[in-house]
């Protein structure tokens, strides 16, 4: 592999501030996940709502990962949910198409 080739294939420099922030930016965006989680248990925030119309830093959350965080909603009914509306376990929130997106709020709502 020749030295162009290398530098290629590395990720660009970043400088201590760019990664700094960066890492600030994702503490925010797991701190607000958490809360979330937090809410989604309690009660006072709504899956269905959450799916419909996502804030921009759920969009990389995985869909499994707020289903578990639903009350009453374990990880076989969960997966039961996803495998129902053709949904892979490992899909984000971002990811779903329309189609998922409406079959899912629909199932939730029932």
């Amino acid at each position: 592999m020749s030295t162009a080739q290398k530098l290629a294939s590395q990720t660009p420099a970043r400088s201590l501030d760019q990664r700094m922030e960066a890492l600030q930016r994702a503490n925010v965006i797991r701190i607000a996940r958490a809360q979330l989680k937090r809410d989604l248990k309690s009660g006072n925030a709504s899956i269905s709502a959450l799916l419909s119309d996502p804030p921009e830093w759920v969009l990389t959350a995985k869909v499994f990962d707020l289903l578990l965080a639903v009350p009453k909603c374990g990880r076989v009914k969960a997966g039961r949910l996803l495998t129902t509306c053709r949904i892979s376990q490992s899909k984000t929130v971002g990811g779903l198409s329309e189609r998922q997106r409406a079959e899912l709020v629909a199932l939730l709502r029932r």
